[in-house]
């Protein structure tokens, strides 16, 4: 349909052929107007008595809301929003709904957000749900198009995996063949492994699995994971280098191309707003302006919570006008194993996390590369080093310096459109309560 629209100068007076959705039908009795819909948009096609032929006046009364249709006719100039409209010469009614719609896809928006997605099948069907998901696969897309760009190798992790990759209970295990199994939390091992193995500079975008039980409006049980590792790093800044250059190369996408401005259009938002400097604030930095311009205290050595994440994110904007901001050097107690802490500091890392416009979007750092110190920081977090033996084994025979990060694709599509509920921008989303559809 929106080739049709946009090619429809040189299609007038052609015939065309179309399949899609019936989104509603006006019947004026000698006269019906049947608006289709399919993916790309909507037209108007046009059955008149006593010039449209008469099978094809017959198919159209069985053409009900939601009823799948295809049609052939003619495209002529029309006072719609498309300009244009079809003429119905042929129509077949290919299937109908066969009780009553219990959401009707064009009103879906004004039903709760349960409603929804128990009939997500209809609500994705309103156009401009559809169109978070076209939003969501181009920014995958433009992810790969970066890193790829970067030299970057895409890899492809296993899901089952046999510890979980921050060593705490949030694990949804598995039975593996009578073996205990666990569902991956990240690729982190894995992407480590792969720079170790010698790609050095590697990506994925995949599942991920998180038993924890938020019931918040940025928390899902599963959600896909953009991730980047990466190494012969000089110092994490190498990282955010990175995680900053495809955010920006994002924001910068969204002002030029076609698809992400009418996506912006429909949610009446505008592109990400990346500065040539992103501000970097070191977590200590950031408890003081949270108390002194929001009266906000963060406990001394504690994670940001949602609210200051959101009052960082507004302070950034007011002061530096950027949607991004890096928060760094976060405490050691709130960091997985892995990190690399501070040399003159361990009670504090080498890590970030990115926020955009106000929630964590992306989380990295350098890693612990040497053996030894890694052995220690197992210990130190309380855990058996021989229960990540497998993981250990990877950096006795020449590791590199390395780091990465992981972004979530639900969270940056979330902001992007200033979202109320991540859930939203699943298709098909896992919380505490939710396994169908």
């Amino acid at each position: 349909m929106g080739d049709l629209i946009r090619d429809r100068d040189s299609l007038l007076g052609k015939e065309v052929s179309l399949c899609g959705w019936v989104d509603r039908v006006r019947d004026h009795g000698k006269l019906r107007f049947i608006i289709l819909r399919d993916r790309t948009g909507q037209i108007q096609l046009v059955v008149k008595q006593g010039e449209t032929p008469e099978e094809a006046v017959k198919a159209s009364n069985e053409a009900r809301d939601e009823a799948v249709i295809c049609v052939k006719g003619t495209l002529r100039k029309a006072p719609t929003k498309e300009g244009v409209e079809v003429a119905v010469r042929e129509m077949s009614v290919l299937n109908r709904p066969v009780e009553p719609l219990p959401l009707l896809p064009r009103d879906s928006l004004s039903a709760i957000l349960d409603t929804r997605l128990k009939f997500r099948w209809l609500d994705v069907r309103n156009p401009k749900v559809t169109q978070i998901f076209l939003l969501q696969a181009w920014v995958a897309q433009k992810f790969r198009e970066y890193f790829s760009s970067k030299g970057f190798v895409e890899i492809f992790t296993p899901k089952i995996v046999g510890a979980g990759t921050e060593g705490g209970a949030e694990v949804f295990p598995v039975i593996y063949f009578g073996k205990p199994a666990f569902l991956a939390q990240s690729p982190q091992f894995y992407k480590q492994f792969s720079v170790i193995a010698g790609l050095e500079r590697v990506f994925e975008i995949g599942p991920v699995f998180r038993a924890e039980p938020h019931h918040t409006t940025r928390h899902l049980t599963e959600y896909h994971s953009m991730d980047v590792e990466v190494g012969f790093i000089q110092s994490y800044y190498d990282v955010i280098s990175f995680v900053e250059g495809f955010v920006r190369h994002l924001a910068e996408a969204m002002r030029k191309e076609e698809l992400p401005q009418r996506v912006l259009q429909e949610y009446n938002v505008e592109p990400l707003e990346i500065p040539g400097e992103v501000p970097k604030i070191p977590l200590r930095k950031a408890y003081e302006i949270l108390d002194s311009e929001f009266k906000k205290h963060i406990p001394y050595g504690e994670d940001l919570d949602s609210e200051g994440e959101r009052m960082l994110g507004q302070y950034v904007r007011e002061r530096f006008k950027s949607d991004l901001v890096f928060v760094t050097e976060y405490p050691w107690k709130v960091r997985p194993f892995y990190t690399m802490r501070k040399e003159d500091e361990p009670d504090w890392t080498y890590s970030f996390d990115g926020l955009l416009r106000g929630l964590e979007i992306a989380t990295g750092g350098q890693r612990e590369h040497r053996y030894e110190r890694l052995v220690e920081n197992v210990k130190d977090k309380g855990m058996n080093p021989k229960n990540f033996e497998f993981y250990l084994n990877f950096f006795k025979h020449g590791a590199p310096p390395h780091g990465g990060a992981g972004l979530g694709l639900e969270r940056i599509t979330m902001q992007s459109l200033k979202l109320e509920n991540i859930r939203e921008a699943r298709l098909l989303p896992r919380d505490p309560e939710t396994l169908l559809p």
